[in-house]
């Protein structure tokens, strides 16, 4: 009995022994092929992040060429816009000169009208030439006439005024077509008032003699004052105080010496169109005073500058 206990023992310790062996065997390699494994693994996985960071290089790279390909999209864009708006400006510019070459062809077309008519008109023109500068002549011949009859009139009046009448108390000019005469104000009217002085009905009257003698002039009256106010029962102010001066002088020249009323004016001038000053006695002296005008007709005026009054 023992000693089939011990061939059992025996048996098992060397079965034992046996597996035991090829366990360490099999262990060896499959450790030897784990780690070639591990190692081809490690392997492996160092290329996979050098390639991971390869693309992440690429797709930084990918990143900023799209920023920058956006930015040349934007800029492209600006530029499209502005090259559009350049070609609508021109376009605008293009219809613009349209307009005006058409506006022009018309204003050609309308100057050739034109010079046709004037061509047509050149002949008329030049034969009115001749016509024309004989009524010139005939202006300046009445010129002269009228300039020769005023100068005349002038030594007249002052031929038979000059005999007791000072030199302060009238003045005679001739100015262009009329003739003058300034009365002073202390000759011809009482202070104040439009009643007249004997001394002026003898010069009003010896007026009214030159007057008669020539049917082709009218007479016009002023009346001037000073700027002194004036107000009474007869006179408002110096606008009033002026015209009644005027009209009285009239009144003589057509009741007292018979002068046509046709040829007669009366003209209030009131303060204003002054000779001088009327700061000083002096200057409001100058200012009061009674101017008679001898102009020529007015239709006879009128007649002269008529082109139908032309000798033919």
């Amino acid at each position: 009995m023992n000693q089939f206990l011990k061939l059992v023992c025996a048996f098992c310790f060397l079965t034992f022994l046996t597996t035991s062996c090829v366990t360490k065997k099999k262990f060896a390699a499959m450790k030897t092929n784990y780690e070639s494994d591990i190692a081809l693994a490690n392997k492996q996985l160092g290329e996979c992040g050098e390639n991971l960071n390869a693309q992440m290089a690429r797709l930084s790279t990918c990143n900023d060429n799209l920023v920058k390909r956006e930015s040349e999209v934007r800029t492209l864009n600006s530029s499209l816009k502005l090259r559009e708006e350049q070609i609508q400006d021109l376009r605008d510019q293009l219809a613009d000169a349209k307009k005006l070459r058409d506006k022009q062809l018309t204003q050609v077309g309308d100057l050739t009208v034109l010079s046709q008519s004037a061509n047509a008109n050149i002949k008329e023109t030049l034969q009115q030439l001749e016509s024309k500068d004989k009524y010139i002549r005939l202006i300046q011949a009445a010129k002269t006439k009228a300039d020769s009859i005023n100068l005349a009139l002038a030594i007249n009046l002052k031929s038979v005024l000059k005999d007791g009448i000072e030199d302060k108390d009238i003045d005679i000019k001739v100015d262009k077509t009329v003739v003058f005469v300034n009365l002073s104000d202390n000759m011809v009217f009482q202070s104040g008032s439009s009643n007249i002085t004997p001394r002026a009905q003898e010069v009003l009257g010896k007026i009214a003699q030159i007057v008669k003698s020539r049917p082709e002039v009218d007479v016009m009256v002023e009346g001037y004052t000073d700027n002194v106010p004036i107000k009474n029962s007869c006179v408002e102010d110096n606008w009033d105080l002026s015209v009644k001066r005027a009209t009285s002088v009239v009144r003589v020249l057509q009741n007292n010496y018979g002068v046509d009323p046709n040829k007669l004016i009366a003209a209030g001038r009131g303060e204003y169109n002054t000779l001088a000053s009327n700061e000083t006695a002096e200057g409001r002296v100058m200012n009061r005073r009674t101017r008679i005008i001898i102009l020529p007709k007015l239709n006879q005026f009128y007649d002269l500058l008529n082109p139908k009054s032309m000798p033919k």
